[in-house]
């Protein structure tokens, strides 16, 4: 089933749960004036709603920058071996050669076999850290004969470092975020802002209902956006290897 349809039956089953809980509860005659509610529930009510919304904005904001750096990191790394596979031109044909075959290897490996495993598992492979290994055994066996190469060689070795540091944040990344108290805190807030709803006593006209079935339409599209972006290289809104195929356009 596609996400975005998924979204849209959560969003729609749970407003019209809250109509018909409300239409329940009216048929069994427990509906009472609205005028009743005390002053201290709506006090409450406003008071858990500035709270929620608070931390509802801290999580959403903590796992969009979470999927902004991850985006960045997918960059920084193919960005990092397209700077190795320029800067090997300098060396010997046979050199620079080895040099882009084992990150051409390495690349096609990453995009065609560990994304599909990391957005199914959260965590990278044992076979991509063993490529980038001989990446670095072969980028350290060049050696400079002569000063241009020499310039090329330490920022090559720079430039590897710098993939393996970003290919570490990229998988650390692949694992949701959210710590599960998170996620009860957010959920029971949602549930205690809805059921406020029947606290202060709404009456059952089309249009309150209406609103109310909005309401927590809004709560259940927000934690599922947050849900989205949690796991920055799978479910609604994953990251994709476009950084490196816009380097290496080959290894698709």
């Amino acid at each position: 089933m596609p996400h975005w349809l998924l979204l849209i039956l959560a969003m729609g089953a749970t407003g019209a749960l809250v109509v018909v809980i409300t239409r329940i509860v009216r048929r069994r005659g427990e509906a009472s004036d609205p005028s009743e509610t005390p002053d201290v529930i709506e006090y409450m009510t406003m008071m858990i709603g500035v709270v929620y919304a608070i931390v509802l904005g801290l999580a959403i904001a903590g796992v969009w920058e979470a999927l902004g750096e991850a985006e960045e990191t997918v960059r920084t790394e193919a960005q990092a071996l397209h700077e190795v596979s320029e800067r090997a031109q300098v060396f010997p044909k046979p050199v620079s050669e080895a040099i882009d075959e084992s990150i051409d290897t390495y690349v096609r490996y990453v995009v065609r076999e560990e994304w599909p495993r990391m957005a199914e598992d959260g965590q990278l492979t044992e076979r991509g850290d063993q490529l980038l290994s001989e990446l670095r055994a072969v980028v350290r066996e060049s050696e400079p004969r002569n000063e241009l190469q020499g310039q090329a060689y330490a920022p090559m070795l720079d430039q590897v470092a710098r993939a393996d540091a970003a290919r570490t944040v990229r998988g650390d990344a692949a694992e949701p975020a959210m710590p599960p108290v998170v996620w009860f805190g957010l959920i029971a807030g949602a549930l205690v802002s809805i059921g406020m709803i029947f606290a202060l006593q709404i009456r059952y006209t089309r249009r309150e209902l209406t609103v109310a079935g909005l309401y927590c339409a809004l709560f259940v599209f927000l934690l599922m956006l947050i849900w989205d972006m949690d796991a920055p290289f799978s479910r609604g809104m994953p990251v994709s290897a476009e950084a490196f195929l816009v380097h290496f356009p080959g290894s698709g």
